[in-house]
């Protein structure tokens, strides 16, 4: 091979590799539309969030409460070692990590076709015909085939697409990570408060119980109605529906726990009644800025598909140009096989391709409007991650203060709903007031207790929420 040849043939895989130029356009801004704070309600205050631990620490600011490891976060060790085993075993995760595997290699894929394949070959041509003789020709040597010279960007930008489909992937699976933990906690804790309702019924249907036996013998005595004896009897019934219901509901949350978790879980592991002590966040200033959303993965996942579509673009704009593919081959070639290698047996070739694209039925402005549209639709959904995920910081914060209040008017609900039914049934057994007021006392207790269990719930699960949606779970130790 000449020098002119050789030098020429480095220039184009140099061209090649480096990309001469990128037709993608400017990556479009987003503009989400949504306020630079959160629309707190008025009932909020400097700080809002959990109330200081029990040791009497404050709380951690909210500008590192993505940063919080959820190890730090649950302080139930029950829920941490729970958490744990999902993120081993559950199937969910398990294909999300797969899928950043196959995405990975798929890029892998693409950005070999930036740098051109060298390939040993060995050949045999044969040839002849009428009144030619039967000839053979003999090559080895190493070669490259229809190797792209990439002089308007159009691999680079295919490499590039596929990259940031391997970036959005992998926030996927870390997305997914952050929703596994909420399912798992939620799970945990639904498991606690319906093994809560169920003890508060088994209870209440003891009580009852004594009671309706009780009514029974006064009955015998004479001296109460028929009438007492079946109100008293519809308290029972309706305790003991209770009970069955909650027993089937607390069965359905260990199946959930078990799916969650990816394995059959220790029963030693599973809560027995509700506790407030299970997680917690930081307090959160009433001026956090809202650009905490962009460490969303959810958020970023989509702003990698954004910048994936836009490479495409450049791919199809790169399209229109003339492309150049190069094929070359530097080894021996002989007609006899034992002589492939002798002295004076060396050869080469060079076979660039030029290919200018004149009339493709439309085919390469199709396309082009395809990729732009992907790009629009990839924008709108970047904006909508955005959006959304603003909703819900804004919703977990409304309800943080308003569910704190909601627990103390309840709590103070059932000790007022308590005294009354202790008042009552004093006067009733006093001959002061009539059955029905007891009744009535009684069914307002129970159904405080069951609304106390539900809104103490509803505030740990507030908690779990604001801590996925502004981007904790990620970290298994705080930063």
């Amino acid at each position: 091979m000449s020098k002119f040849s050789i030098h020429a043939l480095a220039l184009a895989i140099t061209l090649a590799t480096t990309g001469c130029l990128s037709l993608a356009p400017k990556v479009p801004a987003a503009d989400a539309a949504i306020p630079g704070e959160w629309p707190l309600p008025p009932t909020t205050q400097a700080f809002i969030g959990a109330t200081p631990a029990a040791d009497g620490s404050q709380p951690a600011a909210a500008g590192t409460v993505a940063d919080i490891g959820w190890r730090d976060f649950f302080a139930d060790q029950n829920l941490e070692t729970l958490i744990g085993r999902a993120l081993e075993n559950n199937r969910d995760l398990r294909v999300a990590v797969l899928n950043v595997e196959k995405a990975r290699a798929q890029y892998r894929i693409q950005r070999a076709d930036r740098v051109p394949g060298v390939s040993a070959i060995g050949q045999l041509q044969r040839s002849g015909g009428d009144n030619q003789p039967v000839t053979d020709a003999y090559t080895a040597g190493l070669g490259i085939t229809n190797f792209e010279l990439d002089l308007f960007g159009r691999v680079r930008s295919l490499s590039q697409s596929a990259l940031q489909r391997y970036f959005a992937e992998e926030e996927a699976r870390r997305s997914a990570q952050l929703s596994l933990i909420g399912e798992v906690a939620n799970a945990y804790l639904t498991l606690a408060a319906d093994r809560e309702l169920l003890s508060v019924s088994e209870a209440t249907l003891k009580n009852q119980q004594s009671a309706f036996d009780l009514t029974e013998k006064r009955r015998e005595l004479g001296a109460v109605s028929g009438l007492e004896v079946s109100q008293a009897r519809t308290q029972v019934e309706q305790a003991r529906a209770d009970a069955a219901r909650y027993a089937g509901q607390v069965a359905q949350d260990i199946n959930a726990l078990n799916l969650l978790v990816g394995e059959p879980v220790d029963p030693a592991l599973l809560p027995q009644r509700l506790t407030d002590e299970v997680s917690g966040v930081g307090a959160l200033p009433s001026g956090l800025p809202s650009e905490v959303l962009l460490r969303r993965p959810d958020v970023l996942q989509a702003e990698h598909n954004l910048l994936a579509a836009n490479a495409n673009i450049g791919a199809a704009r790169a399209a229109f140009f003339p492309s150049i593919s190069l094929t070359g081959l530097f080894g021996s070639a002989s007609t006899e096989l034992s002589g492939l290698f002798d002295s004076n047996t060396r050869a080469w070739s060079v076979n660039p391709v030029i290919n200018i694209p004149i009339f493709q039925g439309g085919k390469l402005r199709a396309g082009l409007a395809s990729a732009k549209a992907d790009q629009q639709i990839a924008l709108a959904q970047y904006e909508k991650a955005i959006q959304s995920g603003f909703r819900d910081v804004a919703d977990a914060l409304a309800l943080t203060k308003t569910l704190a209040e909601q627990r103390q008017a309840q709590e103070a609900l059932v000790e007022a709903a308590s005294r009354a039914d202790q008042l009552s049934t004093a006067r009733y057994k006093a001959g002061r007031d009539s059955y029905l007021n007891q009744l009535d006392a009684q069914r307002t207790l129970y159904g405080a207790q069951q609304g106390l269990v539900t809104t103490r719930l509803s505030e740990q699960t507030n908690r779990v929420t604001l801590y996925k949606v502004l981007g904790g779970g990620w970290n298994e130790r705080s930063q």
